[in-house]
């Protein structure tokens, strides 16, 4: 019984020791990850604003909206692919119950609840759907195609004023933003009577 107690007190140790050793440095290099990932996106998001061409803008749109689909679980991000699968296939239902998987795993991930808002749109649930922008902007406030799509789903719900609000954050975000200049003109002089 002493030889067992011995034993299990020196296993404990030295597993203790080594959790203690290995998780540090991990997580120091994870977090240091973490941040250089943060700080790419950000000036991304930077450049974004600040081009005057209409295609340098998209390029740069679309190296932040790949950075949107790394949630950095692969786990997820293979479900991703899946519910992303079965909305090019025109199957919504299928796309929400990946998607509800997904956030059991990622729940912080903002382009999770914005593919389950495009799902939703698809089933023309838009209550549901402006509660997941909602929630995505919370998570991730210059996602600037949610703050469109809201635009899209306030203006056919009648709530201009809100629709304006929502395309203008976009704007600010990502201001080559294909055909919301026409459609924030013309929201404008409807809500504001003002002619840009």
């Amino acid at each position: 019984m002493r030889r067992f107690r011995l034993a299990l007190i020196a296993t404990t140790l030295l597993l203790g020791s080594l959790a203690a050793a290995l998780p540090l440095g991990a997580g120091v290099r994870a977090q240091e990850a973490s941040t250089n990932a943060d700080t790419r996106v950000a000036e991304l998001y930077d450049r974004l604003a600040a081009t005057e061409s209409a295609s340098e803008a998209r390029g740069i749109a679309l190296l932040i909206q790949r950075r949107w689909l790394e949630s950095g679980s692969p786990t997820a991000d293979l479900l991703m692919e899946r519910a992303r699968q079965a909305m090019r296939g025109r199957d919504p239902a299928l796309a929400i119950e990946l998607i509800d998987r997904i956030l059991v795993i990622e729940p912080g991930w903002a382009e999770a609840w914005n593919r389950r808002a495009i799902a939703f749109t698809m089933l023309d649930d838009p209550v549901a759907a402006i509660a997941d922008i909602y929630r995505v902007v919370s998570l991730e406030p210059r996602h600037f195609a949610a703050w469109a799509g809201l635009g899209n789903l306030l203006m056919r719900a009648g709530d201009e004023r809100g629709a304006l609000e929502s395309f203008e954050r976009a704007l600010a975000i990502h201001p080559h933003l294909p055909r919301i200049d026409a459609i924030v003109a013309k929201l404008s002089r409807e809500v504001d009577g003002v002619d840009l």
